[in-house]
């Protein structure tokens, strides 16, 4: 048997398309003139993805498109809306072109027999893993509606976060770059000036003035050197962080690192108490969710070490117990675990608690922005200021002698 996508037409000359499985050509012409459709074309239906060019070919699908799908889709379920008249309308709305190719063929495929998790999971690039696994929870659990409604909550929530986040070091990396540049435009500049400048006058220049000169002029001298050095460094940086190995040690990194390792740490508190009370409390059970909530986590050590805590879990020993074994969260996470676990409502608790963490990132986030703005204003200020004393410490020198 083969699959086909048909182009046929009835008696008043009204075109219908879709899928058909037949024989042949031949079967499938005459499957189709029992419906009293009679073909024009087909093609063999393969169903795969969708040319990525519209991604800048990452093959994904942005957090926002998936968000609004979830909403709609959730809304049309939950209105009496059957799975496929659902998707058939929700293929025609004005969605990014690679979104709507996409939603064609899981139509296409829903159409055929397959269950709607299978037809997602053949685009696996483009839906992430913790989508495609809440869909097929939904249609085992019988809450596909219950699950697409809890998803775009998840997707809208942690957006939100990570506007935040961005929003909250922007400020902290534009000090950091106007201070390289103010750096950089004065040993090129202004101290060559200066330097010119006092050179008729025949005044040595000594200790921080000194050392200042010597910099400009290597700068100057050098600066080619200089510039391909940070380029090649920068190019070396960005391919070993694109192996397995930097992508790992830049997660540690990110976990350990003064001020922003508390940031990341609580960034991924939330998303866990998100995501994991969310497979709960969708039926699936505590081993299969910690599975399963690995994929969202967005750290490898944290990831690493939550498989272990997992491994403890299925082998007896309880979640708290596994969580702190491996520190992977903070005491108020384990706590509330512990709290869920005998109570024998995780899921609530969970889900109670995500707004709690919620606002635990942002005031951490106020928190680690309020330090280090301070911390860039000062070394602005003496690098500025050590700069100037070095430029203006001869023509004082003059004065004093004039005087």
């Amino acid at each position: 048997m083969q699959k086909y996508k048909y182009t046929a037409v009835n008696l008043a000359k009204e075109k219908f398309s879709g899928i058909f499985i037949a024989k042949d050509e031949h079967d499938l012409a005459v499957q189709l003139s029992k419906q009293n459709l009679y073909l024009i074309s087909f093609k063999i239906y393969k169903g795969g993805s969708p040319s990525s060019f519209f991604t800048l070919g990452t093959g994904k699908l942005k957090t926002q498109d998936i968000t609004t799908f979830c909403r709609q889709y959730a809304i049309m379920v939950n209105s009496g809306m059957s799975l496929m008249s659902a998707l058939d309308i929700l293929k025609t709305q004005p969605y990014n072109a690679f979104l709507k190719s996409i939603l064609e063929v899981v139509a296409e495929d829903v159409k055929g027999g397959m269950m709607l998790s299978e037809a997602f999971n053949k685009h696996d690039k483009a839906f992430p893993d913790f989508f495609r696994s809440m869909v097929y929870v939904g249609e085992v659990s019988g809450k596909l509606d219950l699950v697409f409604s809890a998803l775009a909550d998840y997707y809208e929530t942690d957006a939100k976060i990570k506007k935040k986040t961005k929003s909250a070091m922007a400020y902290p990396t534009m000090l950091a770059v106007m201070t390289l540049g103010i750096l950089v435009a004065m040993l090129s500049f202004i101290v060559p000036t200066f330097r010119k400048s006092l050179a008729s006058l025949d005044i040595k220049a000594e200790g921080i003035t000194k050392i200042v000169y010597d910099l400009s002029d290597f700068v100057l001298n050098n600066y080619q050197t200089i510039l391909l050095v940070i380029l090649g460094a920068a190019f070396l940086l960005f391919v070993f962080l694109k192996t397995k190995r930097g992508k790992y040690a830049f997660d540690v990194f990110k976990i350990r690192a003064p001020l922003i390792g508390k940031v990341t740490t609580d960034l991924i508190t939330a998303r866990f108490a998100r995501g994991f009370s969310l497979l709960l409390s969708s039926g699936m059970d505590i081993s299969d969710a910690m599975v399963s909530i690995q994929v969202v986590l967005g750290n490898r050590d944290v990831a690493r070490r939550f498989k272990k805590a997992t491994d403890d879990v299925l082998q007896g020993a309880s979640l708290a117990g596994a969580l702190q074994k491996y520190k992977l969260f903070p005491d108020m996470m384990i706590q509330m675990v512990a709290v869920g676990e005998k109570t024998a409502s995780l899921d609530e608790v969970l889900t109670r608690s995500c707004a709690f963490f919620d606002d635990r990132v942002e005031t951490t986030l106020t928190s680690v922005t309020s330090k280090i703005q301070p911390i860039m204003l000062m070394l602005m200020g003496l690098i500025v200021g050590t700069l100037f004393i070095a430029i203006y410490s001869p023509m004082i020198s003059i004065m004093t002698t004039i005087a």
